[in-house]
């Protein structure tokens, strides 16, 4: 059992936390964490319970008082916590890199159902062809809705208003990506929660040696030397520096700093550079 004493404020509060009770907190984070586990973490900014299994755990490894005879166990499970968060982050950021494409595929095609919808309506020469052209792009029953706007001779009949209504909704929908969005904010609200572990976590965990559990011999020993190289915070600093230096990262920064939002009908949002 460890004690130690840590300062709230003015107030100084006891705690007395074993290992068991930190092992067992790294295990609920890991719970949190995972993408398969009906309870998730959803919001951080939110999130009480999860800060404080994370405070527990950057507390008992800052305030241990002999950072040599540090618990091997607690080490390892504190370390594959970091390296599991890092990958679930860098595997939320290539999650994003494809939405982004496919927002970026939708706005393009809502351009082109326009363009073609104000054709149809227009009754130029070649809307058929228009329609052909992009016949690829969408599911038949739109592309049998344009067809039905051009050949309707009236344009205070039913079908036509109907069929009207149908290619400006899709067409809506297709400028807001609104499921994207939500997908979106989802991701950024987990990533939140990882790169938190990452920051808090592996920090504390540079102050602490690699512990060695026993003196072993010949293949053994080499394999716990690359065991300890691998896992040493002052030989590989810290895991999440992997989060900051990807470029994926920088992509996660990029889609929740600015929301594409189609409010012109025929033209892109403007670039930024980047």
């Amino acid at each position: 059992m460890s004690i130690f004493h840590r300062r709230q404020g003015i107030v100084n509060v006891r705690m007395v936390i074993t290992e068991e009770k930190i092992l067992s907190n790294i295990d609920k984070i890991q719970k949190l964490i995972n993408p398969n586990s009906k309870k998730q973490i959803v919001q951080l900014d939110d999130d009480a319970y999860f800060k404080d299994l994370i405070d527990s755990i950057k507390t008992y490894l800052i305030e241990y008082p002999k950072k040599k005879n540090f618990p091997p166990a607690v080490y390892k499970a504190a370390y594959e916590l970091v390296e599991y968060a890092t990958n679930q982050f860098e595997e939320n950021t290539r999650k994003i890199e494809d939405l982004i494409v496919k927002r970026e595929q939708n706005i393009e095609a809502s351009i082109k159902l326009r363009n073609v919808l104000e054709a149809v309506e227009n009754k130029e020469k070649d809307w058929k062809n228009q329609i052909k052209d992009v016949s690829n792009l969408f599911q038949e029953d739109i592309i049998e809705t344009l067809g039905i706007i051009g050949r309707c001779k009236s344009k205070t009949s039913q079908n036509y208003n109907d069929a009207l209504k149908l290619i400006k909704a899709r067409i809506s929908n297709l400028e807001s990506n609104l499921h994207i969005e939500i997908d979106m904010e989802r991701i950024e609200d987990r990533s939140k929660a990882l790169s938190y572990i990452g920051i808090e976590v592996a920090e504390a965990l540079k102050g602490i040696p690699t512990p060695i559990e026993e003196v072993v011999v010949g293949e053994e020993k080499t394999e716990q030397e690359k065991y300890i190289e691998q896992t040493t915070f002052e030989v590989k600093p810290s895991l999440w520096n992997r989060i900051k230096q990807s470029k994926i990262a920088r992509a996660i920064s990029y889609v929740f700093r600015i929301k594409v939002k189609l409010e012109l009908p025929n033209a892109l949002p403007e670039g930024r550079g980047e």
